[in-house]
């Protein structure tokens, strides 16, 4: 049992807060703890009977027994106010019935919610009013009189144990055979964090039935009822990417990075007393491989990864912004452990925030706010292109772990970025020919490439393979020359402004490239190497 609910509700009840709100979908899990709680006398002191009410079931008393004349709500509400024992009395879907636009024919429910509030507040019996519902509405007259009850998804130690039992009954069976040590089954319950447990047990059971072995290969399963988390929220995208870090050419230190990060967000690295990484703000060159990292890093990290598209946001209902920012942080966070890819942040919050009555930078401040307090395991990577569009603020220590400046790829970079993306392309049979990857093509290639970037170079292998299609044969080193050639790269065209990135870069930000191919001769704070 959530242990932090169990105290919560306990409390209000001890107190003789009349009528208490439950927000959840999980019905019967909040039923199954309301009445763990309200029969366990260390608790409550006096152990109080459950009722139960809904629209289809009427008022059932402990027994069990339909109580006669209660099926309507109303009555149900007269009813339990009459009744002078200690109890308690869940309703279930009560909302539909006070919601605005319905009165006046359900006005003497919210009236009834009031006298009952009155009753149980004032009377000699501790007795309490439940109201579970997956929506979270109350009107003004009620504001006083009902108590918000905070109801957590599933702990670790709950999915935990819907793990283990699955993999027993399952097991005992011989149709599966478990392929997982112990920390292999801590990833499965990490996965599955911020799903309710019919969603767990939806997702475990899935990856059960895949094939006659549970092992980490199932992973991905749990990660895919996630996304229906996420496509619901309306404001993130779940990206699914089979790109690895192997992928991206170039990058070492940032890479290097993100690989000793890897697994910082389970309990074993909490034990080091580590804390979970923030995230990372990776700006530069455009074209330089700063999306392709973010998707390669959810990859390696074997975690979900969220697009935040910050303009889905901005809605045009007044108040709706700061609803959409909130449901956002809220659902990445419901998701946890996951990466959080904002894409060219500067966009996003261009200027922070001004000449919109203030909405931006509401929105904007709330984001912030939860950069810096946030305390569950959301790994944000932000990239940008324009250094001169990001907010001060946002730049602040303690925001993000570390910032990142991508450069133009040196000549090993380019060597790398070369053979990653030949390497692609001739794997189809048709592309395929007389045209070898050795070292010697490679060195060349990217001697002729100085100043490209990665985009520029894998658009130039797309440019040599259309020429070859033309001719209906394969690709040749010739087709990839003439394509370089008639290329006119970015550093010639944004000369000035790309030297402007490097000098804000040279004091502000660390090399994503390896420090040996690193062209600013100095490290990130300013000194000499």
């Amino acid at each position: 049992m959530g242990r932090s609910f169990a105290d919560t509700f306990s409390q209000l009840l001890k107190a003789r807060f009349p009528v208490l709100y439950i927000e959840t979908f999980e019905e019967r899990r909040a039923l199954h703890q309301v009445a763990a709680v309200a029969g366990d006398a260390e608790l409550v002191r006096v152990p109080r009977p459950v009722w139960s009410w809904s629209v289809t079931g009427g008022l059932v008393q402990p027994d069990g027994q339909l109580r006669a004349g209660a099926e309507r709500a109303a009555d149900a509400l007269r009813a339990v106010q009459r009744i002078d024992e200690p109890g308690i009395f869940v309703f279930r879907d009560l909302h539909p019935l006070h919601q605005d636009g319905q009165y006046p024919q359900n006005m003497d429910v919210v009236r009834l919610l009031r006298d009952v509030a009155h009753s149980f507040r004032t009377g000699r019996s501790p007795r309490c009013l439940v109201l579970i519902s997956p929506v979270l509405h109350l009107p003004a007259e009620l504001a006083k009189d009902v108590t918000i009850v905070d109801f957590p998804l599933p702990g670790e130690a709950e999915l935990r144990r819907l793990l283990d039992a699955m993999i027993q009954s399952n097991a005992a069976t011989g149709r599966l055979r478990v392929a997982l040590d112990e920390a292999g089954r801590q990833r499965f319950v990490t996965a599955a964090a911020g799903l309710t447990m019919q969603e767990a047990e939806n997702a475990y059971a899935r990856a059960m039935v895949n094939d006659p072995v549970l092992d980490m290969d199932d992973l991905s399963i749990v990660h895919d009822e996630k996304r229906q988390t996420v496509r619901k929220s309306g404001v993130l995208e779940f990206v699914s990417t089979g790109t690895v870090l192997d992928d991206v050419g170039g990058l070492e230190n940032l890479k290097g990075w993100l690989v000793k990060r890897n697994g910082s967000w389970l309990a074993e690295a909490a034990d080091y007393g580590l804390p979970a990484p923030r995230g990372v703000l990776v700006t530069g060159v455009p074209g330089c491989g700063k999306s392709l990292t973010a998707k390669a890093m959810a990859t390696a990290w074997n975690l979900p990864l969220l697009r935040f598209d910050i303009g889905r946001v901005f809605a045009g209902l007044v108040g709706s912004s700061e609803h959409n920012m909130r449901t956002a942080l809220r659902t990445a966070e419901a998701v946890a452990p996951c990466v959080l890819w904002v894409d060219e942040i500067e966009k996003g919050f261009a200027g922070g925030t001004g000449g919109d009555s203030g909405t931006g930078a509401r929105v904007f401040g709330t984001f912030l706010t939860w950069m810096q307090e946030k305390r569950h395991p959301v790994f944000v990577i932000a990239t940008a292109n324009d250094f001169d569009g990001l907010p001060p603020e946002l730049l602040r220590k303690g925001r993000f772990d570390e910032t990142f400046f991508v450069d133009l790829p040196s000549r090993a970079e380019r060597i790398a970025v070369w053979r990653v993306h030949l390497t692609r392309a001739l794997r189809h049979r048709r592309a395929a020919g007389g045209l070898l990857v050795t070292a010697e093509l490679l060195a060349e290639l990217a001697g002729l490439t100085e100043g490209h970037s990665g985009a520029e170079i894998e658009q130039a292998i797309t440019s040599g393979l259309f020429e070859a299609f033309s001719e209906r044969r394969p690709l040749h080193r010739d087709d990839l020359v003439r394509a370089v050639m008639s290329m006119v790269p970015l550093s010639v065209t944004q000369a000035e402004r790309i030297e402007a990135l490097r000098g804000w870069a040279r004091n502000r930000a660390v090399s994503a490239t390896a420090t040996e191919d690193w062209d600013f001769g100095r490290t990130h704070n300013g000194e000499p190497m």
